[in-house]
This record gives C-alpha cells, structure tokens and sequence, in this order.
C-alpha cells in the first residue's frame, strides 16, 4: 500500500461519525459500530454477547446501555 492509498484511508478514517444504525436489532449500537469500522453488524453482535456472557453479564449490559445514550442517532 502507497503513501497515497494510506494517506486518503486515514482521511476518510478520520471524517467519519459513530451513529447508532437504523438497521437495528435492539438500540443500534452494534450496527452503528459495525458500519464505522466496516465490518458484518452480525460479527460485532456476537462478540457483543460474548463479552456479555463472559464479563458476567452486568458489564455487557450496562456498557450497552450507556452506548445506547451517548451515540447519537442517525438523523
């Protein structure tokens, strides 16, 4: 990869915005985050509900819960 092709993927990296998604399953959160670091919302569902079930649950849910209230939504 060039300068060049580095240089416009940092500057499209760096104009882009967290919005939860419209393509939602509960709040959006995970769709938001997969469509800012362009990934399948599937992935970053499962290894949401990983983390959750790993960390004992209260943690996954309260970390959604407070991505739920300060990403905004897409609008």
């Amino acid at each position: 990869m060039g300068h060049k092709e580095i240089h416009n993927k940092v500057k499209r990296m760096t104009s882009k915005r967290l919005y939860r998604s419209e393509d939602r399953f509960l709040g959006g959160v995970c769709g938001g985050i997969a469509r800012y670091i362009e990934v399948d919302p599937s992935i970053i569902r499962v290894l949401w509900v990983l983390v959750t079930a790993f960390t004992g649950f209260v943690a996954g849910i309260i970390a959604y819960l407070v991505c739920w209230m300060i990403i905004p939504e897409q609008g």
